[in-house]
């Protein structure tokens, strides 16, 4: 690279995913298409990104996103963070979106940098007509290369919004649309090739360093009408490290339940989220057994506004740095008050 050169430096690491599938051969597939281009075919497919940045491409893996474990993630981060000691701008990541949502909040958590880190992708893979990929690598490193993006933890930029990690979720099974922030909303987005930020979240607060941590299982279960969760029974025995429950609206399960989840949390972090997709789980409100005031009597942890995979995410990623429920209540409590210090601000 010419030292020269006045535009900053962005590294693109690519894990596969739509954005990268086109049709294999028989012996690579079942007649539909495959993560095949790998970063640096990504970045080409881009001509316009010349103008942005300066491109490293990195081809971190190639695999569908259902294929991904905390533990690729763990040593992506170690790789973002030499990057960005080594004087990257920011970073891009380009992955499959049936788990983008969890690699954008766990590098939000493993990363800390004022440097942007930007997680994207595709809903329409390059042999469809009108695929999205291109634009939102294009949006994606404007935002990696903008001192708007600055300050922010990993964000997630697509359909030209930019959404902050903790609160983005895949809403839609197939919609370019398909990311969105229910809880709060959009942090900005990118207009004329500019990205605008409009709200500016903090840093996440209480989370100790997680850098090469491993990351033991932690099982997620939804509650459902009449159903009894009798395998709360079995997630000990079954080598699960901790327990993430999706609960009923603001956090509340069957009273019938409430016993076999007090018995767990004694041994096991046991932490419960809301089912609905938005929103937080209540602390003080609902007295009945199963509600979230008895949850929390009984030793259950709150996971605030994170929903149940960012909550699962979380609390493997502290099991395996952390010893003790009471240093995992702590870190979640403390992660769900830094959002209190969100503020507004006019974009640039």
């Amino acid at each position: 690279m010419n030292d020269q050169d006045p535009r900053p430096r962005v590294t693109v690491f690519a894990l596969g995913g739509t954005i990268a599938s086109l049709h294999a051969g028989e012996a690579r597939s079942l007649g539909g298409v495959v993560p095949e281009l790998d970063a640096r075919a990504l970045v080409e497919t881009v001509p316009q990104l010349r103008d942005v940045a300066v491109l490293e491409a990195v081809s971190f893996r190639q695999v569908p996103s259902a294929d991904l474990v905390l533990g690729d993630l763990v040593e992506l981060a170690s790789e973002i963070k030499r990057r960005l000691r080594e004087g990257a701008a920011g970073v891009v990541v380009t992955q499959g979106t049936d788990t983008l949502e969890e690699t954008a909040f766990a590098l939000d958590l493993l990363v800390r940098s004022d440097r942007p880190v930007v997680v994207t992708g595709a809903m329409r893979n390059p042999t469809l007509a009108g695929p999205d990929g291109p634009a939102n690598l294009l949006a994606a490193v404007q935002v990696a290369a903008s001192s708007q993006g600055a300050g922010l933890g990993t964000l997630v930029v697509f359909n030209d919004e930019i959404h902050a990690a903790r609160f983005v979720r895949k809403t839609h099974s197939s919609s370019t649309a398909a990311f969105q922030s229910p809880t709060a909303g959009p942090i900005g987005w990118v207009y004329e090739g500019r990205p605008r930020v409009v709200f500016r979240v903090p840093p996440l607060q209480g989370v100790p360093d997680l850098q090469g941590v491993t990351a033991p299982p932690v099982a997620l279960f939804t509650a459902t009408l009449g159903d009894d969760l009798r395998l709360v029974a079995h997630v000990e025995s079954s080598g699960y490290r901790g327990l993430v429950l999706e609960a009923f609206g603001v956090g509340h399960v069957p009273g019938r339940v409430v016993e076999a989840l007090e018995d767990l949390a004694s041994r096991l972090p046991v932490v419960f989220a809301s089912r609905a997709g938005a929103g937080e789980v209540f602390r003080s409100t609902y007295g009945f057994p199963g509600s979230e005031r008895d949850l929390l009597s009984r030793g259950l942890i709150s996971a605030g506004f994170l929903d149940g995979p960012k909550a699962r995410v979380l609390l493997s990623l502290l099991l395996g740095a952390l010893h003790g429920l009471g240093e995992v209540r702590e870190a979640f409590e403390s992660l769900d008050a830094s959002i209190g210090s969100s503020q507004f601000r006019h974009g640039s």
